[in-house]
């Protein structure tokens, strides 16, 4: 096997430890590269982790150094003479759907075990890599859409040897034939990956031309263009994009209302005095928030919006849906897959029902229950990678992510999972912290941090 070799983005280290590592946060799945440093918190290129200062936060979501981990993906590559590991059939090789974080992820675990094997990548969008738990902080911190790009698409595709189908919709899957219909044409595989994220749910109320869905890099630079100094914003679902859009928002100089049929933000999640602070602290972010309020309508008046609801009618200049996500089940279905909340998927493999076909992500469904995080990704992609190039197994184990919610005016942490039922019990409680924990069964399950 010819070795793939690391990129010379970054100085080589001659510090004697080796070569730069990589470490992912828990929270939201940042990859701190020793290489690359963060510039803009303070550690220039060239920063081992070692090194980092212990009250140094995530960039995008706040955490410690506490909550990295070594990440054991790979790295930045570029390519070697290609020679593969596996000598089964190339024919037409490997096929991924989606070119968010999941879909590159599997295109760079491919390329790690193999060289050579045909990989091509179909996207509706034009592929650019991002990371997107930034786009719901990105404009009280000034980014722009070229700052949040981390490499284009076709950089990518040139760096890994991966033949890109960009602003190309996957519209049909023969999955006894081995194909996959597109807006360009036919396109055959040996292995498929299906990692199509999830898209917002709209409800039936609110008009699509009307309202935005924050869901993509492409859609968060349109309402950025679209945002006139102090814009009124209503935001439709208190739930974790929901509560992170309103603070970034209004830190931004916007005006914005959150409205909720719960009676408090993320009551979903957080016990009752968790999402009473929460609310407290978004009102004093200059966010208003009404719970127990439910929206019969949306409409143009004038040069603005009106949005109705059963709690009387508002004007707005931006409306903001954020009730939730739902993965778009239409190819799956149509290729017989089995699909609950999801594509089912292995929980070891994250093999579908139909063979040599994958999935990972937000569009994957385990044991009944979406996955929607991004920490776990890494892990599926390596797993799926394996399978797909008949390497030694490398399962993924599941387990429950950090979930961090990263509202800067107040940042909350639950590790653990919690569960329906379970009995949260208070810490701490002051001005400064509230730390609960969540008992199940007699023993702790979940901690949560304010």
């Amino acid at each position: 096997m010819t070795a793939i070799s690391e990129t010379a983005a970054f100085p080589e280290p001659t510090d004697g430890l080796g070569p730069w590592r990589q470490y992912l946060c828990r929270a939201c799945g940042l990859i701190y590269d020793e290489g690359e440093g963060d510039p803009d918190g303070g550690l220039p290129p060239g920063t081992r982790f070692a090194e980092i200062p212990e009250d140094w936060e995530c960039p995008v979501c706040g955490v410690t150094k506490a909550d990295f981990e070594p990440y054991a993906g790979p790295r930045r590559l570029e390519m070697a003479a290609p020679t593969p590991v596996s000598s089964r059939p190339r024919h037409a090789g490997i096929v991924i759907v989606g070119a968010g974080i999941a879909g590159w992820s599997v295109a760079e675990a491919v390329r790690a075990l193999d060289a050579a094997v045909p990989v091509t990548l179909v996207t509706s969008c034009r592929g650019d890599a991002y990371h997107k738990p930034e786009l719901s902080v990105a404009l009280s911190r000034g980014l722009t859409p070229e700052r949040l790009v981390r490499e284009t698409g076709a950089q990518k595709a040139a760096r890994l040897g991966v033949r890109l189908m960009a602003e190309t919709f996957a519209m049909g899957l023969d999955a006894k034939r081995r194909r996959l219909r597109t807006t360009r044409g036919t396109v055959p595989y040996t292995g498929l990956v299906l990692a199509q994220g999830a898209m917002p749910v709209l409800p039936g109320v609110l008009k699509p031309d009307l309202c935005w869905r924050i869901n993509s890099l492409t859609v968060w630079s349109a309402l950025n263009a679209a945002l006139a100094p102090e814009s009124r914003v209503a935001i439709v679902g208190a739930g974790m994009v929901g509560c992170e859009l309103a603070d970034d928002l209004a830190r931004a100089g916007h005006h914005v209302t959150l409205l909720d049929k719960a009676p408090l933000p993320l009551a979903g999640l957080l016990p009752e005095v968790a999402a009473r602070r929460l609310e407290a602290a978004l009102s004093g972010a200059g966010v208003r928030f009404l719970g127990g309020v439910g929206v019969t309508g949306l409409a143009r008046s004038g040069e603005r919006l009106r949005l109705s609801t059963d709690a009387g009618d508002f004007d707005a200049d931006h409306v903001v849906s954020a009730i939730g996500l739902a993965t778009d089940l239409r190819l799956a279905r149509a290729a017989g897959l089995a699909c609950d909340r999801g594509i089912v998927a292995d929980t070891q493999t994250l093999r579908t029902s139909a063979p040599d076909i994958y999935a990972l992500g937000d569009c994957v469904s385990l044991d009944g229950a979406p996955c929607r995080f991004i920490e776990p990704v890494a892990g599926q992609a390596k797993a799926i990678a394996h399978a797909l190039l008949g390497a030694a197994p490398a399962p993924y184990a599941h387990r429950a992510p950090v979930i961090r919610l990263k509202t800067r005016c107040l940042p909350v942490l639950i590790e653990g999972a919690v569960r329906p039922g379970g009995e949260w019990r208070i810490i701490r409680e002051d001005g400064e912290a509230l730390v609960m924990e969540q008992w199940l069964d007699g023993a702790p399950a979940a901690r949560l941090a304010a």
